[in-house]
């Protein structure tokens, strides 16, 4: 039996691909050529159309087919990812508390001084 994917991990991979990309509208064809992940076809066009009804590409007609095209970066998306993270937790200062002790200290200066830039702004 072939060993499973982590949850997300195929939409991830596709976003990873879209991002290399910078900008240029993909069809469902052409991710699935770039990954040379085993996959079917219709498993990348399933993937693609939940990243499309999620607001994470854009799409565009392309002949019979869609050509897709990151909506987002990956800063952002990784930002989104901690936010939902961060608002499943029940105690949000505890996390924060515990991330904060997870972070190397160059990671410790960068959010230093992005909340500091952000208190400018």
């Amino acid at each position: 039996m072939p060993k499973r994917r982590p949850m997300g991990s195929l939409e991830a991979e596709v976003l990873g691909y879209l991002w290399r990309h910078d900008g240029v509208a993909l069809t469902p064809g052409q991710v699935l050529e770039g990954l040379d992940a085993g996959l079917a076809y219709t498993t990348v066009m399933t993937i693609l159309s939940r990243l499309w009804k999620k607001g994470l590409v854009d799409r565009e007609a392309h002949g019979r087919a869609y050509a897709y095209r990151a909506r987002i970066d990956e800063a952002d998306y990784t930002a989104r990812r901690m936010q939902d993270a961060l608002d499943r937790s029940t105690d949000p200062a505890a996390t924060f508390d515990r991330f904060a002790r997870l972070l190397s200290p160059d990671d410790a200066d960068r959010l230093r001084h992005a909340l500091e830039e952000r208190t400018r702004s």
